[in-house]
């Protein structure tokens, strides 16, 4: 699965969202003033598409896209690059990181402990 840029993935974000949609429905969901052009996002949307994220139906010229890739496996598929990326694939590199620098409260890694003892 190739990755998406930031662009790519704002756009995702909402078509995963909304589920079925026409490029207009994501135009109407993006926050940025002023919105982008329709053939912008039509670009991006058919990139998505090119890169095996989408796919649509036709209704005459119109596009109704939906995602086939779901929110899910992106995001479990990011995990694990940059696990690998930027912890090494060590547990114990990612749990230090969290605890030291995400402020974690003490009910938050007594929860951690308990997973980790449950598993």
């Amino acid at each position: 699965m190739e990755e998406l840029t930031k662009t790519e993935e704002r756009i995702m974000q909402i078509i995963w969202d909304l589920g079925r949609c026409l490029v207009r429905d994501i135009i109407q969901k993006m926050p940025d003033e002023p919105k982008p052009p329709y053939n912008t996002i039509s670009s991006v949307v058919r990139l998505l598409e090119s890169k095996g994220f989408l796919s649509y139906k036709a209704y005459g010229k119109t596009y109704e896209y939906f995602p086939i890739i779901s929110k899910e496996e992106y995001g479990q598929r990011t995990f694990k690059k940059v696990f690998a990326d930027y912890f090494g694939n060590s547990m114990e590199s990612l749990l230090s990181f969290m605890v030291k620098e995400e402020n974690l409260t003490l009910e938050e890694i007594e929860k951690l402990k308990s997973l980790i003892n449950n598993r």
